[in-house]
C-alpha cells in the first residue's frame, strides 16, 4: 500500500492506494499539510469501476475500454474525492476552464461539442493573458464571498491545467452554430445542463448537498449560452461579452 497527501480545492486528503500510478497522476498536488480526510482503495473499488465500464459500454453499444487495474484505481480515487467534496461546499464539474487576467470562465456542453477547442481559441486570441485552469474536471467551491474554480489532476487527455484557483466570473453553455452569438440566460434555462455536467454523488445526502450547491453557483455566477462556429471570431465574441 502507498500513502501520500494532496491538496485540491483548499482541502487536504490522504490517499492510500494499491498502485503507484494514482500518485504519479496527482503529483502536482502533493502536500505535507494535515489531512482533512483520508481515503483508501481496495480491489473491490477497482472491480466496481470495471463493472461500471461494462454497463456503460453495453448502454452505448460499444466495446468496453481496454484499461488496466492501476488506471481503474485512478477512477476509484477520483470518485471517492468527488463523493466527499460536497461536505466542503465543493463540487466536481465537467467543463473546460480558462482564466484571463485572474478571472475564470467555464465552458460546458455535451461531450464532443467543442469545449476544449473553444478554450484553445481563447489562448490563441489572448496569448499569455489566458491560462488553462482545467480542461476536463475542475472543482467549484461556493462561499459567502462568491464562487471559486480550482484546477485538479483530472484535466483531460491532453493534461491541460494548472494547480491554481480563480474567481469564477461566468459559466457558458456551448452549442454549435453557423454564426456566432451569445446572450445571458437564466438559472432555469441553464439548470438542466448544469445538473448533467456536475458529478452526482451516489449517497442521497451528498446528492442533496450537490443540488443546493448547483443552485448557489447559478445564483452567484453569470450564465451565458454561446452559439459558435469554432473560428477564432467565436472566442472574440465570447470574451468581449463575458468580460463585462
Amino acid at each position: 500500500m502507498i500513502t501520500k497527501k494532496y491538496k485540491i480545492a483548499d482541502r487536504v486528503f490522504e490517499v492510500t492506494s494499491l498502485y503507484e500510478k494514482v500518485h504519479t497522476y496527482c503529483k502536482d498536488y502533493l502536500t505535507d499539510e494535515p489531512a482533512d480526510f483520508s481515503l483508501t482503495t481496495a480491489q473491490a473499488d477497482i472491480d466496481f469501476e470495471y463493472q461500471r465500464e461494462l454497463k456503460c459500454a453495453a448502454r452505448e453499444n460499444r466495446p468496453p475500454h481496454d484499461a488496466t487495474d492501476d488506471y481503474r484505481e485512478e477512477l476509484a480515487v477520483y470518485r471517492k474525492i468527488a463523493e466527499k467534496m460536497p461536505d466542503y461546499d465543493t463540487v466536481l464539474f465537467h467543463g473546460s476552464v480558462i482564466a484571463v487576467d485572474g478571472q475564470g470562465y467555464l465552458f460546458t456542453a455535451k461531450s464532443g461539442t467543442g469545449k476544449s477547442t473553444h478554450t484553445r481559441l481563447w489562448r490563441k486570441l489572448l496569448g499569455d493573458r489566458a491560462v488553462m485552469v482545467n480542461d476536463d474536471k475542475p472543482m467549484i467551491r461556493v462561499t459567502d464571498s462568491g464562487v471559486t474554480v480550482y484546477g485538479t489532476p483530472y484535466n483531460g487527455k491532453h493534461r491541460l491545467g494548472t494547480n491554481t484557483a480563480v474567481p469564477l466570473r461566468a459559466i457558458c453553455i456551448l452549442t454549435r452554430a453557423a454564426e456566432n452569438s451569445i446572450g445571458r440566460i437564466t438559472k432555469k434555462q441553464a439548470y438542466t445542463i448544469l445538473l448533467q455536467q456536475v458529478y452526482r454523488p451516489q449517497n442521497p445526502l451528498q446528492m442533496a448537498k450537490t443540488l443546493k450547491l448547483i443552485d448557489q453557483i447559478a445564483e452567484k455566477t453569470a450564465l451565458y449560452q454561446l452559439g459558435c462556429n469554432m473560428d477564432i471570431s467565436a472566442a472574440e465574441t465570447a470574451y468581449q461579452t463575458m468580460k463585462g
